[in-house]
């Protein structure tokens, strides 16, 4: 979670900005095989600072303002769980649309960004 404090504070800034149409959608909570159905080969990102790639078997590659890293995915009951090399944590997955949010249970932490096909990245 300590790799997303500089994100999530971007997150808060996007969704202070967002229009009334956007601030109105509703997000459901997917479960299970629905979280990697939605995730499989689709990139994760606030569009500027961060991305996650999900690639299949569990793969997971990121850049986070300018470092890339690699790590792995898998869902466990109906969370997603991502680890790092010295970091481990699991999250509910809630979507309206392209947007999707991870929100660490017990906490108030949500990071959120948009769903699409994955961008070349140098």
């Amino acid at each position: 979670m300590v790799r997303y404090a500089l994100a999530f504070g971007v997150v808060v800034v996007g969704v202070a900005v967002m229009g009334a149409s956007e601030a109105a959608e509703t997000f459901r909570q997917l479960k299970g095989k629905e979280i990697a159905d939605r995730l499989t080969g689709m990139e994760f990102t606030d569009g500027v600072h961060w991305a996650h790639v999900f690639k299949r078997r569990g793969s997971l590659s990121s850049v986070s303002m300018g470092k890339k890293e690699t790590g792995a995915w898998r869902i466990e009951k109906n969370e997603l769980c991502l680890d790092w090399e010295n970091e481990r944590d699991c999250y509910e997955v809630w979507v309206s649309g392209r947007n999707l949010q991870l929100r660490l249970p017990g906490s108030e932490f949500v990071m959120e960004g948009v769903l699409q096909k994955p961008e070349a990245r140098q």
